[in-house]
C-alpha cells in the first residue's frame, strides 16, 4: 500500500461512516504548497464512541495496527491515536476535533478537492492549514512547518484569505508570530 492509497482507504472509510473529517497537515501542505517528502498522513476525524466499531472493521489486524483502547481514550481526551500499516511503514495521526471554536470553523471551511482525478477528499482550507502550522510551531515543532507556510503562502499567494488567518492568529496567541511571518516574506 502506498500513502495514495492508504489516504483513499480513510477517505472511503469515513465517507461509508458519515464521519465529518478534514486532511491536514503536512499531505494539506504538499497540496496547496511545495512537494516534500513525508512519511504520515494527518486527517481529523469527528470520530465518537458509537462509531469506533465501524472504523476499527475498516482496518483489520494484522494488514493494520490499530489500538481500540487508544481510539477510545483519544475520543474521550479529544486527543489523537495511530493508525499504522506495518508492510510499508506508513502512519495515519488521527486527531479527534476539540470542539472549539476554531475547529467549527475550520470544519465549516472544509475543502472538496481532487488529490488524484479518479477521488475527492475533504482538506482543511489553506488557511486553517496554516494557522495549526503556526501552531505546532510555537509549541515546539521544527522549522519544517515555517517551510510549509512558505510554501502554501507562495502558490496559494493573493487566493488567501490573510485577514481570516490574522483574526485566528490574534485569537490563538500567535499573532506576533504570524505578524513576523508577513514581514519576513515582504523582505
Amino acid at each position: 500500500m502506498d500513502q495514495d492509497e492508504l489516504l483513499r482507504h480513510i477517505v472511503a472509510t469515513c465517507d461509508k461512516l458519515g464521519l465529518r473529517y478534514l486532511v491536514t497537515g503536512s499531505i494539506a501542505t504538499i497540496f496547496y504548497g511545495e512537494p516534500r517528502f513525508t512519511n504520515d498522513i494527518d486527517v481529523v476525524i469527528d470520530l465518537s464512541d458509537q462509531q469506533v466499531g465501524g472504523f476499527l472493521e475498516a482496518f483489520p489486524s494484522p494488514e493494520f495496527y490499530l489500538s481500540e483502547e487508544k481510539m477510545r481514550d483519544a475520543i474521550e481526551s479529544r486527543s489523537q491515536f495511530n493508525i499504522i500499516h506495518p508492510a510499508s511503514g506508513l502512519k495515519v495521526d488521527v486527531m479527534i476535533p476539540a470542539g472549539d471554536s476554531f475547529d467549527r470553523s475550520r470544519f465549516s471551511r472544509g475543502r472538496l478537492v481532487h488529490p488524484a482525478p479518479d477521488y475527492r477528499a475533504v482538506f482543511a482550507s489553506p488557511e486553517d492549514v496554516i494557522i495549526k502550522k503556526l501552531v505546532y510551531y510555537r509549541n515546539g515543532g521544527s522549522d519544517r512547518h515555517l517551510r510549509d507556510i512558505a510554501g502554501v503562502l507562495e502558490l496559494e499567494g493573493p487566493g488567501l484569505d490573510r485577514e481570516y488567518i490574522r483574526r485566528w492568529a490574534e485569537r490563538l496567541g500567535l499573532g506576533s508570530l504570524w505578524d513576523a511571518l508577513v514581514k519576513s516574506r515582504n523582505r
